[in-house]
């Protein structure tokens, strides 16, 4: 923006220039109702990532991808990847693996892989706008959608509402809370698992710096599990990284103490946002496994 940075005084100057500048563009276009600006806002809240990559060899001997469709109120169906992969023994829990933004399910395979080998069987969906669904612009109502569709499928594959867990990383922690906030424990499912898990979209905008609280005035995306996380009455796991950078651990930490009991907290040391299974692979599996044997019935 060719700013002095030598003088203090201008560079505050041309600094406030610009945030009024854009404190006005955005109320005008806010205040107009500018699909353009709903649509740029989502493209860059949730970075979907749309496609197959070129070394994908194939799912694993017994695992499936298959598509449902989704209905159009304008009357064309779209579509919406699943990926339903069985655990081995015909016992084990069923996990709803609901992802967060940018990566796709191709993506995550390192962390559907590790719930896997914690001992679940994993239905995994690709919200539309991400892999192979249909390529949207997604929202908060849509990706919910989705999440609700997918979890229609993890019933047909699970019929024991003891054995079902909402899991849900990062952004998918928003989408797991508004899930389960919708069922009923112990009627619909047995537990809900949150990883790197936030409050709120706002609360995440504030603590990104001034800029990002600046563009959150005008956006209509909340994910805001914190109004929702009391009415979730579930045995909950929630699991953190400690130099996690992209969502401060004290956000989960807040959403934690909003939860009801029973829940558990597990921070794992040296880990960041994603790493967690892959940093301490043993403490994250092994407290997976734990959860399970607690509070999953066998029955």
């Amino acid at each position: 923006m060719g700013l002095k940075l030598n003088d203090k005084r201008q560079t505050g100057h041309s600094v406030t220039a610009v945030v009024v500048h854009w404190l006005m563009l955005l109320a005008l276009l806010g205040s107009s109702g500018c699909a353009w600006l709903d649509g740029h806002q989502r493209q860059i809240i949730y970075r979907p990532s749309a496609g197959v990559p070129v070394d994908f060899n194939g799912l694993r001997a017994g695992d499936t991808r298959y598509v449902v469709n989704v209905p159009n109120p304008e009357g064309q169906s779209q579509r919406l990847a699943i990926w339903w992969l069985p655990h081995a023994s015909p016992d084990a829990p069923t996990l709803l693996y609901l992802h967060g933004t940018f990566r796709n399910l191709f993506g995550n395979a390192h962390k559907i892989d590790a719930l896997r080998q914690a001992g679940f069987s994993v239905l995994a969906v690709d919200y539309r706008g991400w892999g192979e669904s249909s390529p949207i612009t997604p929202s908060e109502a849509s990706i919910m959608v989705d999440a609700q569709l997918a979890w229609a499928e993890l019933v047909k594959h699970q019929p024991k509402a003891s054995k079902r867990v909402i899991y849900g990383h990062s952004m998918g922690s928003g989408v797991a809370v508004g899930l389960a906030s919708r069922l009923q424990f112990p009627i619909d499912y047995g537990g809900l698992v949150l990883e790197s898990a936030f409050t709120s979209f706002t609360d995440v905008a504030h603590a990104s710096g001034w800029l990002a609280s600046l563009v959150n005035l005008f956006n209509r995306e909340r994910f805001a599990s914190i109004e929702k996380i009391g009415q979730v009455q579930a045995p909950l796991l929630m699991l953190h990284g400690e130099l996690d950078n992209t969502i401060p651990i004290r956000l989960g930490q807040q959403l934690f103490a909003a939860a009801n009991a029973p829940k558990q907290w597990l921070t794992i040391a040296g880990a960041a946002h994603s790493d967690l299974d892959q940093v301490n692979p043993a403490l994250y599996q092994a407290t997976l496994r734990s959860f399970a044997a607690h509070y999953l019935s066998s029955q």
